[in-house]
């Protein structure tokens, strides 16, 4: 069952795990930090819009550090392919299908008040009732949809 789960084995997912657990609590134990990116695009689009919902001080204080940590989520991922050999990714997902979802996947962050990684993983790390609301929203949404899809034919 393990080689179903994991056909490239479970070494490296379980790697990348303790990488992001630890960087997140290194994060918050040595900076007070909390490392959800849903925040980020609100705080980068402070720099270039004048809306007030975009000029919040919040925003606006976290900025350099939120674009400094999105740099190294990117930079550790480029990192890591090099080293693999491999870079880009291929899937059977037509690109509109792909762009909706991301539509509603930053609506829903928003409307939950972070991201996946900011309540399933800094969340619920702090104990928070509202990320294990969150965290349960999303994953059974993920599941449902996800099990929709394939019993409907939607994608090949």
């Amino acid at each position: 069952m393990i080689d179903t789960l994991f056909p490239n084995g479970p070494w490296h997912y379980l790697a990348g795990g303790l990488l992001i657990g630890s960087a997140i609590g290194a994060l918050y134990l040595f900076a007070g930090l909390i490392g959800g990116l849903s925040t980020f695009f609100s705080a980068s689009l402070s720099w270039v819009s004048r809306l007030p919902a975009l000029r919040q001080p919040k925003l606006l204080e976290s900025r350099d550090w939120r674009l400094a940590y999105a740099t190294g989520l990117v930079l550790g991922g480029v990192l890591f392919a090099v080293s693999l050999g491999q870079f880009g990714a291929s899937t059977r997902v037509p690109p509109l299908v792909l762009l909706a979802g991301g539509v509603l996947i930053g609506f829903g962050a928003r409307l939950s008040d972070g991201c996946t990684a900011g309540h399933g993983i800094c969340g619920l790390a702090s104990l928070r009732w509202p990320s294990l609301v969150a965290v349960i929203t999303f994953l059974s949404t993920a599941i449902i949809t996800a099990q929709l899809v394939a019993h409907t034919g939607l994608l090949p």
